[in-house]
């Protein structure tokens, strides 16, 4: 006899944590969101007199809960200890450690440029003192599988653990495959997200004469994705992780399930390192595979963009959601509240979509006005729109080309 062909799981988000530049814990990032305030600020941390960068969205105030033992945070670089600190928040919410075998809990989290800034700091000592006082913590503080390492040391998971490299799209791409990794039976649950802590002054100017950051000194006006007048993206940092579990796993433990990861879809656009290909094929692509996964429904849906404030970015993702979607579709972008974290921004912006499906609401792309002519899209501003929709989409595009697309379901 056959054996039974065996029913794809379904992979469900129990958990939530975030470390962001408007909030350090999901109830405060929450807050934030539909109270429409950013956390954009002028540059205080470097000496930018000799840069065109005015603002930057820094994670500021981290909570005494959140602090780790001095001899433990020596350990990690900035990134991973945002990244530690967010997975740490979405593993309490869910309370999935001791509830499952740890050989069946993964942990994804990604990162974009991993430890940037212990590099500088090393390079620095061994100029100033010799390469003899470079610390010998150098080399795994730079690595950028090293924050999926530290959760799973921190949470005992003995499964799969890994880190996906796709710059600004890493963290989503980590979401993605942990939905297939539960999906296909390779785990019971998994931490997933990234993290991000690039703003130093190096970086900066790399951005910055790649001509992809806002020169705006108006923190009101300096991250403005769609608007007319946009200039550039705003340098954000920041951890996300949300725990991802099989349904019947999840349901059997008596977990909250707050949503479904019910499509993902990744793309390549084989194109250029940097921008993205004018025609948004790939991008669209991405998009209808993972609503080919997810499964059509007969209601319409909101779209949470990738939405940078870079000219072409912005021209070519507003092409491709109307394209998929048709016109007048509710989009937002909430980097114009966050900045852009880079690696986090995927996973932070997941998390947007499970607490806009939960309010029924979509946050407003705060400092947006004027849409650019011929934007077709209906990108909520102003204030926090009421929607219904039982089902979002969330777009990551990557320099290299990356593009990731998640479809998130509303709970049942």
């Amino acid at each position: 006899m056959p054996p039974k062909e065996r029913r794809p799981e379904r992979a469900v988000v129990t958990g939530l944590g975030v470390i962001s530049p408007i909030g350090n814990s999901v109830h405060t990032f929450e807050q934030s969101l539909f109270e429409g305030r950013h956390g954009v600020v002028p540059v205080d941390h470097i000496d930018n007199s000799d840069l065109g960068v005015r603002v930057y969205a820094p994670v500021a105030d981290l909570p005494p809960e959140s602090s780790l033992p001095t001899r433990e945070a020596r350990r990690l670089d900035a990134f991973a200890l945002f990244g530690l600190l967010a997975a740490r928040q979405a593993v309490a919410d869910s309370g999935i450690v001791g509830s499952v075998d740890p050989f069946r809990l993964g942990v994804f989290m990604s990162t974009g440029l991993a430890g940037v800034g212990s590099v500088l700091e090393e390079l620095e000592t061994m100029r100033s003192r010799g390469p003899g006082r470079v610390s010998p913590l150098l080399v795994p503080k730079m690595a950028g599988n090293m924050l999926a390492g530290a959760v799973a040391i921190d949470t005992g998971a003995r499964g799969p653990a890994l880190a996906h490299l796709a710059a600004c799209a890493s963290s989503a791409a980590s979401i993605g495959e942990a939905v297939r990794a539960i999906r296909h039976g390779y785990a019971d649950a998994v931490i997933c997200g990234g993290a991000e802590a690039i703003t130093q002054k190096l970086i900066m100017a790399g951005f910055e004469n790649l001509r992809a950051l806002s020169p705006a000194a108006d923190p009101d006006r300096a991250s403005i994705p769609f608007d007319r007048d946009r200039a550039g993206f705003v340098m954000g940092e920041g951890g996300a992780a949300l725990v991802l579990e099989s349904e019947s796993h999840a349901r059997a433990r008596g977990a909250t399930i707050y949503a479904e990861v019910s499509g993902y879809g990744i793309t390549s656009d084989a194109s250029h390192i940097t921008a993205p290909a004018e025609g948004g094929e790939a991008v669209c692509r991405a998009i209808t595979e993972a609503i080919d996964e997810a499964g059509e429904i007969d209601q319409p849906v909101h779209v949470n963009a990738h939405g940078t404030g870079t000219m072409l970015n912005d021209q070519v993702e507003a092409n491709a959601i109307e394209r998929v979607f048709g016109e007048a579709t509710v989009t937002t972008s909430t980097k114009s509240m966050t900045g852009h974290m880079l690696g986090a921004a995927g996973a932070a912006e997941a998390i947007v979509c499970v607490l806009s499906l939960r309010r029924g609401q979509v946050p407003a792309t705060v400092g947006t006005v004027d849409l650019e002519d011929g934007m077709a899209i209906d990108v909520v501003r102003d204030r926090p729109r009421a929607a219904p929709q039982s089902r979002a989409v969330s777009l990551s595009l990557g320099f290299g080309g990356h593009n990731v697309a998640l479809v998130i379901d509303r709970a049942a």
